[in-house]
């Protein structure tokens, strides 16, 4: 067991500065993408920069991956934080002393891009580490809301924020959300003290061996949900503001209503799940997420004002299922490469499917550029869903027994002498 004091202190501190994080990420990109609409009226410019953030993390995300299992998460997820903050703070200085937008905004986005390459992997490997295997399913719930929210609703304080006060003051408060994520997590203190399994006793096991193909499908599911998020979240501004012209306010307060629907999914995840398995929460939820990307783009502000939130309110429940599925499918020695994989290929598929959807985007209108987001979410999803269907995959929390404990020593002692092995469920990534 984990001898810890306050272990669901950790695990709220954790969401906590998740949500953070996200906020302080997404912000700078909003202010980012909104500034950008507005000087070129093209959705290109803004999936230019959606492009500069994702390809770092595209290419560096596997390697960061190995680094997250290699050294201490905890110190990794806070030297992240304060470096963001520091990025951050070098945007609206630049703007101050009277530097051109457009390369301020691209240069502070990438740099923010990498690090949060180091982020991804490095943050998951740490609720690994933290979260005890029977409470992975509720925090991950927790966890994937407050990320989810954070991202959701800086779209609303960038919007309302960015019309009421301008950029600056707003990219200034941007820094600080990333010290708020850095303390909370220098708040949980180091890792505690793992004691060895007393005689009889069983260490728990959050799921049974995954074979490395297996896990990759895990992945494929996981990570087209950041190509939707990515895609969608540079369609959208170009959608309300270029197209139906509206004001950042309005724009902000459709991201209000899409974060309402997404911690509603929170809530009814928490109910789905005791009676559905996470395979099928994830892929139907997926399908119901790319019909409405389908519908709502069809009947103007009123289809984003009804569309957003329902399909926030699928997707969430969605996205929690399938984070769920795949941290249950690797160990501890793994996590931080199989998160970096599947940052790094998502955010991969996501540069060729902004290049895609601006293209048709802006040869015809933002209606044609829902549709393919939604087809290429879909030809994704139904791939997966497919392919791990299968009678062990209803059952990702089976205990492997005795066997696996075994193993689990193996993994342990492996991961003393620095080799980052690993047996049962272990994913081994290509260079």
């Amino acid at each position: 067991m984990i001898l810890s004091r306050h272990p669901r202190r950790a695990e709220g501190l954790l969401v906590s500065a998740a949500f953070a994080t996200a906020l302080g990420n997404n912000v700078q990109l909003i202010v980012g993408a909104l500034l950008m609409i507005r000087e070129q009226q093209t959705m290109m410019a803004v999936g230019w920069l959606f492009i500069a953030v994702a390809g770092p993390q595209a290419l560096l995300s596997p390697f960061f991956g190995r680094l997250a299992d290699r050294f201490d998460r905890r110190t990794l997820w806070i030297g992240c934080d304060v470096t963001s903050a520091a990025l951050a703070l070098g945007l609206p200085l630049w703007l101050a002393f009277g530097g051109a937008p457009g390369p301020g905004i691209y240069s502070a986005n990438l740099g923010l891009a990498i690090v949060s390459a180091l982020f991804f992997p490095a943050s998951s490997a740490l609720i690994k580490e933290r979260v005890p295997a029977d409470r992975l399913r509720r925090f991950n719930a927790r966890y994937e809301m407050g990320t989810q929210a954070g991202m959701l609703l800086s779209a609303t304080v960038g919007g309302l924020s960015a019309q009421a006060f301008g950029a600056v003051p707003l990219l200034v408060f941007n820094a600080g959300t990333f010290m708020v994520s850095a303390l909370c997590v220098a708040a949980m203190g180091r890792r505690p003290y793992r004691a060895p399994a007393a005689a009889g006793e069983q260490a728990p096991v959050p799921a049974a061996p995954r074979g490395p193909l297996r896990v990759r499908r895990f992945i494929l599911l996981y990570a087209q949900g950041s190509v939707v998020v990515t895609v969608f979240n540079a369609l959208l501004p170009t959608a309300v503001i270029g197209e139906l012209h509206l004001g950042a306010a309005t724009f902000g307060a459709v991201d209000a209503l899409g974060c309402l629907g997404f911690l509603a999914a929170t809530g009814a995840y928490r109910i789905v799940s005791r009676r559905n398995p996470d395979l099928r929460i994830a892929v139907v939820g997926f399908l119901l997420c790319n019909v409405g990307l389908v519908l709502q783009s069809q009947f103007g502000i009123a289809g984003y004002l009804v569309g957003v939130p329902l399909g926030a309110f699928f997707f969430g429940q969605a996205r929690i299922a399938s984070r769920t599925m795949l941290m249950a499918s690797v160990d501890d020695a793994s996590v931080g490469r199989a998160f970096g994989l599947a940052n790094g290929g998502g955010l991969a598929a996501t540069v060729g499917g902004m290049f895609l959807v601006a293209t048709v985007t802006d040869h015809s209108d933002t209606r044609y550029g829902f549709a393919v987001l939604a087809a290429l979410a879909l030809l994704a999803t139904l791939s997966a869903g497919l392919l791990l269907r299968a009678p062990a995959s209803a059952r990702p929390y089976a205990s492997a027994g005795a066997a696996e404990a075994s193993r689990t020593r193996t993994r342990a002692a492996s991961r003393r002498s620095g080799s980052a092995d690993s047996s049962a469920g272990a994913v081994r990534t290509e260079a």
